[in-house]
């Protein structure tokens, strides 16, 4: 079984999810994909949203899957926020991973969120960061719309312009953390990959807008002494990119190379 866990606002159409999913088929594998909560279209009937450190569903839908098929190999790929949230998970739970988790590939995950917030506030990356802004901005608004309850500060939720600002006026206090910098600092997965025990590929681009290039130094640091982590960091690739050949006939390089390294479980 085959589960993918998506990046921030993604759905089952991202071009990235497709090609998973198709060389998943391909070879035979069932699929499934974590669609977080809102992804849907959605609101959910609790206050309570995705984050890059909410591993709360992720773990449910693991053990379900272990369980109903007790014994049958299970490799997860987590991209981009999806990413994090995996390594936080297999961080967390150490060697407490169910046994049918055999290998698992985080693509372009952030690592850092508080480098990586304010990373995106330079250069083009802004353009990025204000198209996701208006997306997350109307869900929670939508939230607060069915949870009047919630205290959140409307005037600085309007105002926000950036990922800290966003997750510094909705994100923490909606989700029990004190703001924006103790949400980064307790959901970072770099904090939780030395506790990794499942192989996994740590797959990311050196020139990713998304991260700057030190904090990939800094992963190299804390993953060499967990025999568990495989780092492949390419100068070029982007975020989610890998995109090779003529614009009429493009070949996406990530998805072939990470099912390769999924199949090779034991």
């Amino acid at each position: 079984m085959f589960v993918i866990l998506h990046g921030l606002e993604g759905t089952v159409r991202s071009k990235y999810a497709q090609g998973l999913m198709h060389l998943a088929r391909a070879r035979g594998w069932g699929v499934t994909m974590l669609i977080f909560r809102t992804c849907d279209g959605l609101i959910p009937s609790v206050p309570r949203l995705y984050h890059s450190g909410e591993t709360t569903d992720l773990d449910h839908v693991v053990r379900r899957l272990a369980t109903e098929r007790p014994g049958r190999p299970i490799v997860i790929a987590g991209v981009s926020l999806g990413g994090n949230v995996l390594l936080k998970w297999l961080g967390e739970r150490g060697s407490a991973v169910p046994a049918e988790i055999r290998r698992a590939a985080a693509i372009s995950a952030p690592f850092d969120l508080g480098a990586g917030s304010r990373f995106l506030e330079r250069g083009f990356s802004r353009f990025y960061v204000r198209h996701f802004i208006r997306m997350l901005k109307q869900k929670a608004l939508a939230m607060l719309e069915r949870h009047p309850t919630l205290r959140v500060d409307r005037v600085r939720l309007d105002a926000a312009r950036t990922f800290w600002e966003f997750d510094d006026a909705f994100t923490g206090p909606v989700h029990g953390f004190a703001g924006a910098d103790d949400y980064y600092t307790r959901s970072s997965s770099i904090h939780f990959i030395p506790n990794i025990k499942v192989p996994t590929l740590l797959y990311s681009a050196v020139n990713d807008p998304f991260l700057p290039p030190v904090v990939l130094e800094r992963v190299r640091v804390v993953a060499r002494s967990n025999e568990a982590l495989t780092i492949e960091f390419t100068p070029e690739g982007g975020h989610v990119g890998w995109v090779a050949g003529p614009p009429w006939a493009p070949t996406y390089q990530m998805e072939g190379r990470v099912m390769n390294w999924l199949e090779k479980h034991p």
